[in-house]
Parts: C-alpha cells; sequence; structure tokens
C-alpha cells in the first residue's frame, strides 16, 4: 500500500473519509487504513511526521502494517487534508469535550469526515475550529486511537444498515471461507 503524498486540491478528498491528526504509531494508521477497508471507508489520512514512513522515497508504512486485502483504501499525507474535501464534507470530531454529541445518539452525516487527535493529545484549536460537530465515545476510560476509529465507523455501519442505508457486511459471504483458519489465505499479507 502506497501513501499518497504532497499538494492536495479541492476534490481529491472523497467523503466519507478518516483523518487521523498527527498520530504517533504507524500500527494506528494500519489499523485505521484496516477498519477503513472493514467498514466501506475509502480514504484515510493523516497529517504530521511523527509515523515513521519507510522505502526509498518515504511512502510507506513498514511492512507489518501492509494487509494485501486493504488496498481499496487510499492512504494519504498532507498537512493540508481539510483542503481536499470540499463543502459537502463534514468534518466531526471525535473528542472528549463537554458540548459533544454522545456516540450512542449521534446520526452520522453520509458525507461525514471522521477527525481523530493523536494518541498522546487532543485536536487543537486550528482543527476543532474546522469541525462542524462533535462526538464522544461513551466509555468508563480513554480508548486508544485504533478502537477508537473501529468504534465510530462500526457505529456508522450498524445504523446505516438499521436504516436501509447499506447492506450489513459479511466476510463470509464475501470472501468464501468457513472456518477461521482459511481467513489468512483469502486476506493475505503483502
Amino acid at each position: 500500500m502506497a501513501i499518497v503524498s504532497g499538494p492536495v486540491r479541492r476534490g481529491d478528498g472523497r467523503p466519507p473519509a478518516v483523518v487521523l491528526v498527527n498520530p504517533k504509531y504507524p500500527h494506528n494508521v494500519g489499523a485505521a487504513v484496516r477498519a477503513a477497508s472493514c467498514y466501506g471507508i475509502g480514504q484515510v489520512w493523516f497529517t504530521g511526521g511523527r509515523v515513521q514512513l519507510i522505502g526509498e522515497r518515504r511512502l510507506r508504512l513498514p511492512r507489518e502494517e501492509r494487509m494485501r486485502g486493504y488496498q481499496e483504501v487510499e492512504l494519504r499525507h498532507s498537512e493540508k487534508a481539510f483542503d481536499a474535501f470540499d463543502r459537502s464534507a463534514v468534518p466531526v470530531a471525535v473528542e472528549l469535550r463537554r458540548s459533544a454529541e454522545q456516540l450512542i445518539d449521534f446520526e452520522h452525516p453520509d458525507q461525514a469526515l471522521y477527525v481523530f487527535g493523536p494518541e498522546d493529545g487532543s485536536l487543537d484549536r486550528a482543527v476543532l475550529g474546522m469541525c462542524h460537530r462533535f462526538v464522544v465515545i461513551p466509555t468508563r476510560h480513554c480508548t486508544n486511537l485504533a478502537a477508537a476509529v473501529y468504534t465510530v465507523l462500526y457505529d456508522r455501519h450498524a445504523k446505516r444498515v438499521r436504516s436501509g442505508l447499506e447492506p450489513a457486511n459479511s466476510v463470509v459471504e464475501q470472501r468464501g471461507f468457513d472456518e477461521p483458519d482459511q481467513m489468512a489465505d483469502v486476506v493475505g499479507v503483502e
């Protein structure tokens, strides 16, 4: 899975999508790509320089974070991720805030741009100022970045299935295997 990097143009962004602001660990970026693939989200964007990229042009995640089965998700690195989306996108900050909507009651916008802060901090004012909605995951303790992405995308999918907006995902039907030990052969590692 190559990472698209460099200048962006309005329209490069295709909501629904995920933006990770200054993530610290490549395994969380890889897990966000995996979650996006599981739930039909076409793009994951990330900002910052803390995730160490590899390759001669430094456009790849480490090998253990690249899975062949998730190539339909475009991974993009840009400091101007918001500039890639047109006005139809609805930036949703997933952040612990007093005024945030509880995920349990949250109605996901069709053109959501889910914005997650770093593992070791919060979204800054500039990013929060670009967000139209705020949602909090009602947990007893903080969750990690990868778990937060999975939780939000699962919630979106479950609510859309319940509303008849999309079919339920079924790995068994899509991939054609009967036993869990067959999954490794189907998904594969790049």
